[in-house]
């Protein structure tokens, strides 16, 4: 199983529209690095949803449910489907993933603009032991 942390904005999709849904394509990634880490997920694989620009914090948990599948009319882009798992039992604020040392080459910060990051899983059980705090 892999780690992923998939960023959206919590005032256009956020945590509580994922699990009012019950699941999700997870669509509408324009950025090639992005799209190849949409590639790389498979059914089981573990995701962070991260509220970004407003809240900027992991909120929750989710589940890749259907490996990549073409998005958009060209088939250059790529989207998989989600289904929530978990909430977190605390959110884990940007500033604390930053101050936390054994994050420090957490993908995310290394590649700020990206929506969609591989996650170690040294570094997902630190991201947990975080939100049990």
């Amino acid at each position: 199983m892999a780690y992923w942390l998939l960023r959206s904005e919590p005032d256009a999709y956020g945590w509580d529209d994922l699990v009012r849904d019950g699941a999700t394509e997870w669509n509408g990634v324009r950025n090639y690095t992005a799209r190849n880490f949409l590639k790389d997920m498979q059914p089981g694989d573990q995701a962070i949803f991260y509220h970004s620009n407003i809240q900027k914090a992991a909120v929750g948990i989710m589940e890749i449910t259907r490996a990549w599948q073409p998005d958009g009319d060209d088939g250059k882009w790529a989207s998989v489907a989600v289904k929530p798992l978990a909430k977190l039992a605390n959110p884990v604020p940007l500033p604390d993933i930053k101050a936390e040392p054994r994050l420090a080459t957490l993908e995310m910060l290394r590649q700020s603009r990206l929506s969609v990051t591989p996650v170690r899983p040294e570094e997902w059980q630190v991201l947990l032991e975080m939100a049990e705090r």
